[in-house]
């Protein structure tokens, strides 16, 4: 009976044991995962911003806009020309960061409006006129925000250069002093739009 009874505690005290374990393997497995970003989602919340900020000046072209998203990877398509009047995306293409905005973590950039930085500056801009410059054709850009507004006195502008890929890239692309800078041929695209504008064009870079 002793017998009995030691080899039925040993059994149940077995059976609690891996009940235990298996229950503590269950919660080993159910790890957080992080949400995956949908710059889409994004798009959808920054043109209604700028929508509204459109909305209470008419001296800047309301049709078109560049949206600049900077927590998209370099190596990604992230400078996205979007149709406000028809409400869609009409383009994209890459864009270099400045290399101070660089941190050393992978996915993470900082930001700043200081002269000298070399970081890239967050915020709505102006697209001024054209000149020609060091990399051929390129665009004086005006901060119209407090994270922006060194933009002019920083000699922030919109260019292109001949090591930006036209493809999207497994790895980051080459970095500016600060400034938005895109393939060429994509380049093309942007030009036309923003010299058959009569308005001045809105570029908003965001995180």
């Amino acid at each position: 009976m002793k017998k009995r009874l030691f080899i039925l505690l040993s059994f149940s005290i077995f059976c609690v044991s891996f009940a235990c374990r298996n229950k503590e393997e269950k919660i080993e497995i159910i790890k957080y995962t992080k949400p995956v970003y949908s710059y889409e989602e994004k798009l959808k919340s920054e043109t209604a911003e700028i929508r509204r900020f459109l909305g209470k000046s008419s001296k800047y072209n309301s049709d078109v806009v560049f949206l600049l998203d900077m927590k998209v990877e370099s190596g990604k398509n992230r400078f996205f020309i979007y149709d406000l009047k028809h409400n869609k995306l009409l383009d994209k293409g890459l864009v270099g960061h400045g290399s101070g905005s660089e941190t050393g973590i992978p996915g993470k950039l900082r930001f700043s409006n200081t002269k000298d930085s070399n970081c890239s500056s967050l915020g709505k801009y102006a697209i001024g006129s054209s000149y020609t410059g060091r990399f051929g054709k390129a665009y004086k850009l005006y901060g119209l925000d407090e994270t922006n507004s060194n933009a002019f006195d920083r000699n922030i502008v919109l260019h292109k250069y001949s090591e930006i890929p036209f493809e999207e890239q497994i790895n980051p692309i080459c970095n500016s002093l600060g400034c938005p800078m895109v393939n060429e041929k994509f380049f093309s695209v942007i030009e036309k739009l923003i010299d058959n504008s009569k308005k001045k064009m809105i570029l908003v870079m965001y995180y």
